[in-house]
């Protein structure tokens, strides 16, 4: 796999960051470095090998008096020992579950912290769509689940770290603010934080995907974890294609939700019908959520194309506005498509059965009608 190390040589400095050693180097490095504070916001924290050396780095820059925040979703971190969050909490370190399954007063069933976010002493943030877990690090037998990061040091860190303490701290007014972009015109690079939280207002990752989507001239690479978007992405990218627009989707061969992948294999007709290039990723789970648009935007970070993440989910993405940077990652995503299975129209009749129909079909509906509830309930909560 093409790992590259090419950044933007600018005071917002960027660099695109992949799962496995090259993200757990950064995040170990980021915490033993920061000096007076550290926010750790993310869905899954797992109490296994990659976990462990994560709490142990905490534990020792909690003893250097570093202020910690660490907010894990009380959904995806469930399994997180309870001994291991008292420890932490014995060390010093803030602690809390965003959501709790079993608190009467937060029961948000759809609504859950999705974000993957880390930022220390407001100087450098590592946003993505990467969680804390040996999955996403690789072990001997195993690949590390494809997966992307972006880590900036720069000025925009500052505000970042505002929000997370907001949303640590349930401050609701300061979490419904935009952080605003930084802009090096040196480079012609305009970096922006996306977030979507639907039920606070915020749609921004959804309407960028949609107006970069719409403005594309020649070329769109989408990486899909778990792809199946509504009806206004559908359009929009039905409506490129009559564009001319030249569209290529990296897609789950291999799942850790084996119905949400049978519910996009089932959109695959649809999909090739717009004349849309299928490419499934086989060599590991696929676990990333990225785009690049005529080698000039890019984003990276935990937003699924889907309407859970649409509707339901806290998110967080970083829009590149840059030339430099695109063409370098859609370079790596060239390479990443040559390592991957071409899904062609020939190839779909030789595998879909009337049984492998049929239940593509019934994945599909039910992970909709899912997807509905999911983003229903939070809503009635919200606003109840």
């Amino acid at each position: 796999m093409l790992i590259s190390k090419n950044t933007l040589p600018t005071t917002e400095k960027i660099t695109l960051v992949h799962s496995g050693d090259d993200y757990f180097s950064r995040l170990e490095q980021l915490i033993s470095e920061a000096q007076s504070e550290l926010h750790i916001q993310i869905y899954l924290f797992e109490n296994d090998a990659t976990g462990k050396k994560i709490i142990h780095a905490l534990q020792e820059a909690a003893n250097r008096q570093v202020t910690i925040y660490l907010l894990l979703d009380g959904f995806g971190s469930l399994s997180l020992p309870l001994e291991i969050i008292n420890k932490l909490k014995q060390n010093g370190i803030n602690f809390r579950y965003f959501s709790p399954l079993f608190s009467a007063n937060s029961f948000y069933l759809g609504r859950r912290l999705h974000q993957k976010v880390v930022v220390a002493d407001a100087k450098v943030a590592l946003i993505g769509g990467i969680n804390i877990a040996d999955k996403y690090h690789g072990t001997k037998n195993e690949k590390p689940w494809l997966d992307y990061a972006v880590l900036i040091n720069g000025k925009i860190a500052a505000p970042l770290q505002e929000l997370c303490k907001a949303i640590y701290c349930k401050e609701k007014k300061i979490q419904r603010k935009k952080i605003l972009p930084a802009f090096q015109p040196q480079q012609e690079a305009l970096i922006r934080i996306l977030q979507n939280d639907w039920l606070n207002r915020k749609n921004e990752i959804s309407n960028a995907y949609i107006k970069s989507i719409r403005n594309a001239k020649e070329e769109i690479t989408i990486v899909g974890s778990y792809f199946l978007p509504g009806r206004k992405l559908t359009n929009a990218l039905k409506k490129a294609s009559q564009n001319k627009v030249r569209i290529r989707l990296i897609l789950s061969g291999v799942s850790d939700l084996p119905m949400t992948r049978r519910a996009t294999c089932y959109f695959y007709t649809k999909l090739l019908g717009y004349n849309i290039e299928l490419y499934e990723w086989n060599q590991s789970v696929l676990h990333g959520k990225a785009a690049v648009v005529d080698s000039i935007w890019t984003t990276i970070g935990s937003f699924n194309l889907n309407n859970l993440s649409s509707y339901g989910s806290v998110e967080m993405n970083i829009g590149i506005d840059s030339a430099i940077f695109s063409k370098m990652y859609q370079n790596h995503l060239n390479e990443i498509i040559l390592q991957c299975q071409r899904i062609t129209p020939e190839s779909l009749k030789t595998t879909d059965t009337i049984l492998s129909k049929i239940i593509n079909g019934l994945s599909y509906y039910s992970t909709r009608a899912i997807e509905i509830i999911m983003t229903y309930l939070p809503y009635r909560r919200f606003n109840n």
